[in-house]
């Protein structure tokens, strides 16, 4: 029986959780991820989850935050005038927001802080900071 290794394209059902058992993210009711590894589109906790299972195959994967998406990282964290915000904002914490980069990409941040005149926001993945916890079901190596 053929196992996962590396470069393979795989599909694979999922479920993510935190730490505290809470579901951040789920394949359920969905088709299957569909994903070619080594192209760094997965977290790299995850990639390693999958080399060498077998179709069919199930397993929990915990994935420590330096191999997910890293730890919170303070140079994230910008005070920007609440002036500086469209008027119809009225910024809450954990609210989101939509920043455009100078090269017209755009980037999601977080209101981490509200301040009489400013707002703190967080441009860390929401995940940063945090263990993760897959459980994996190997649906197929393509």
């Amino acid at each position: 029986m053929s196992k996962v290794k590396a470069n393979d394209k795989v599909r694979v059902h999922y479920t993510g959780k935190l730490s505290n058992g809470q579901v951040f993210d789920s394949s359920e009711g969905r088709d299957p991820l569909e994903v070619q590894l080594g192209q760094g589109s997965l977290i790299p906790g995850f990639e390693k989850g999958l080399l060498d299972m077998a179709p069919n195959e199930k397993k929990t994967v915990v994935i420590a935050k330096e191999e997910a998406y890293g730890e919170k990282r303070q140079e994230l964290f910008h005070t920007i005038p609440k002036t500086d915000l469209p008027d119809e904002i009225k910024p809450e914490v954990n609210m989101a927001l939509m920043a455009t980069n100078p090269d017209g990409s755009e980037r999601q941040l977080r209101v981490a802080e509200v301040n009489e005149k400013d707002i703190v926001v967080d441009a860390n993945h929401p995940l940063a900071g945090e263990d993760l916890t897959f459980e994996l079901q190997l649906v197929e190596i393509q």
